[in-house]
């Protein structure tokens, strides 16, 4: 049974390419001019451009051949490096996740890790995590503050409750002021 790859480039190359699949002798011959479409080098023409044909198919045909063999030679030649790399990684450790962080990491380390190298990364990145998570909270708990101070604000304004200002500005001006600090609080980013 031809495998995949030799079923489609053949369906995809071969299959539709004969002359008679795209034009047959009738009109081939319609193609040239009425004085000349009885001359018998017509059909000579035509079964020499079939034989061309034939020989490019045959010659593609070939070709397909030839890659099959090769990409199950490079499948197999993938396949042993894989094992070796494997092999020679650290038991337990998922080989490709290893050679991301290698590509990743900034300390331009060449060799794989061992396991006191990668136990010494992972706590050196959780740290990393933990700092920028506590980060993170204390700008959220900022951001909550700003967001109630201002609709508290809105608040004591809806039930009639104003304070007199404390800045001497209008009372409409610091409305909008209150309400242009509450958008931005609710915009920003981490907010």
């Amino acid at each position: 049974m031809p495998s995949y790859e030799a079923k489609l480039l053949s369906d995809f190359l071969v299959v539709p390419a004969s002359l008679r699949d795209f034009m047959t002798l009738r009109q081939f011959t319609d193609i040239f001019p009425k004085g000349h479409q009885s001359n018998p080098a017509i059909k000579e023409l035509y079964r020499e451009l079939y034989t061309l044909r034939e020989r490019d198919i045959e010659a593609v045909r070939q070709d397909i051949t030839h890659e099959i063999k090769r990409s199950k030679q490079l499948k197999r030649e993938y396949a042993k490096e894989r094992r070796l790399m494997d092999d020679a990684n650290v038991a337990g450790l998922n080989p490709i996740a290893l050679q991301m962080e290698q590509e990743l990491s900034h300390d331009g380390r060449k060799k794989p890790h061992t396991l006191q190298t990668v136990h010494a990364s992972i706590e050196e990145a959780c740290e990393s995590l933990e700092s920028q998570i506590a980060e993170l909270e204390e700008e959220s708990r900022g951001a909550l503050v700003e967001v109630q101070e201002a609709v508290g604000a809105l608040s004591d304004l809806r039930h009639g409750r104003f304070a007199p200002s404390a800045s001497g500005e209008d009372m409409r001006e610091e409305v909008l002021a209150t309400l242009k600090r509450l958008e931005s609080v609710c915009a920003a980013p981490g907010g």
